[in-house]
């Protein structure tokens, strides 16, 4: 059973993994003996996660602004120059924007779709060639984006360019997920509830709305840090080999009421 959860000796790449949900991640396969590489925008911010986390295994850092082509194609030649083979992408860099219906901007579309989705996309086709390196039928190369439950329900906030582009993350996994099977790569979505980032701070931080965001989860609590490493690392291990073009909501039950 060891082993079947195995991530040991595997190299895996995790975009916004300086903070949040990405450090999360990041932190879980450095604590099971992956070799990490962050990478995010702020290099400083990057670097110092990346010390911090190689104290408890291996873990180094590739500074990135996903915001554009560029950045996206520049991580992807810095990575391709440091490993011959990736087993696992993690596609997390993400922004959200929320502001009332009437005063919502339309330049919130235009970023949330660069970042969200076009990044997504443009930094998977890049690694293709490391991915492929690393692909074998009895164990795939992985590529695991962070989508949103905000992309399969509702949202409780109004955030509508960060639900829809997260919706677009979940098809365009799937669509992936199917283009890339022969090439025994796996492609899977995580739609994380509320858990501890930058991103859930201004809700999370009052003790009147956190309790709202609590009282609206099933299990009745915010997700903690071993709840999103455990997803990943499950879908990144010969236990989750056999799983592609999934969505798999890590909400505490959030989505079973729509």
């Amino acid at each position: 059973m060891t082993d079947l959860f195995s991530v040991d000796g595997k190299t895996v790449l995790v975009t916004g993994g300086s903070r949040g949900i990405g450090r999360m991640i990041a932190e879980g396969f450095v604590r099971a003996g992956a070799r990490v590489i962050i990478s995010s925008r702020r290099a400083e911010a990057c670097t110092a996660v990346a010390e911090e986390l190689s104290a408890l295994g291996r873990c180094e850092a590739i500074p990135a602004d996903l915001s554009t082509d560029a950045g996206a194609e520049g991580l992807a030649a810095a990575v391709r120059e440091r490993v011959d083979r990736l087993d696992v992408l993690v596609n997390n860099a993400g922004a959200t924007w929320g502001a009332p219906l009437e005063a919502y901007p339309e330049s919130a579309f235009d970023k949330l779709w660069a970042v969200n989705v076009k990044a997504v996309f443009r930094l998977t086709t890049a690694l293709l060639p490391a991915l492929r390196a690393a692909a074998s039928a009895d164990d795939p190369a992985r590529v695991i984006t962070i989508g949103s439950v905000d992309g399969i329900r509702v949202p409780l906030m109004e955030v509508y360019a960060y639900s829809a582009t997260k919706a677009a993350v979940h098809m365009l996994t799937r669509t992936l997920a199917h283009q890339l099977a022969g090439e025994r790569i796996t492609v899977n979505a995580i739609a994380p509830g509320p858990f501890e980032s930058r991103m859930m701070a201004f809700a999370l931080d009052d003790p009147g709305s956190r309790a709202a965001i609590e009282a609206q989860v099933p299990l009745g609590r915010i997700g903690r840090p071993e709840d999103m490493a455990g997803t990943a690392i499950f879908l990144a291990s010969r236990a989750g080999a056999y799983l592609t073009g999934a969505v798999i909501p890590v909400d505490g039950g959030m989505t079973t009421h729509g």
